[in-house]
């Protein structure tokens, strides 16, 4: 498939592109630049064309390090500061 090539994309992503294109150009811009931010955009949310093959995913649950770190601490459980006691007797110069 030569690159440009749109036959990878669903019927619903080209007319997102279309639509697209159709208001960048009402705003002004020429047809070539319309098109790439258009497409740009399509990829951005959709993440390019349709892909064959099955799988191929990320798991879709994150590792529990991973998960721990993202949690904000919960402040019930972080510890605080301990004081040592204060010193008993007299206190020595030297």
């Amino acid at each position: 498939m030569p690159r440009g090539d749109k036959s990878a994309y669903t019927d619903k992503q080209k007319r997102k592109a279309r639509h697209i294109t159709e208001s960048y150009m009402e705003r002004g811009l020429t047809r070539d630049e319309a098109e790439a931010r258009a497409w740009a955009g399509v990829n951005g949310e959709e993440g390019g064309g349709k892909k064959s093959g099955g799988g191929g995913g990320g798991r879709a649950v994150p590792s529990a390090p991973r998960r721990a770190a993202a949690r904000q601490p919960d402040t019930r459980t972080v510890k605080t500061a301990v004081k040592k006691p204060a010193r008993k007797g007299p206190r020595t110069t030297g």
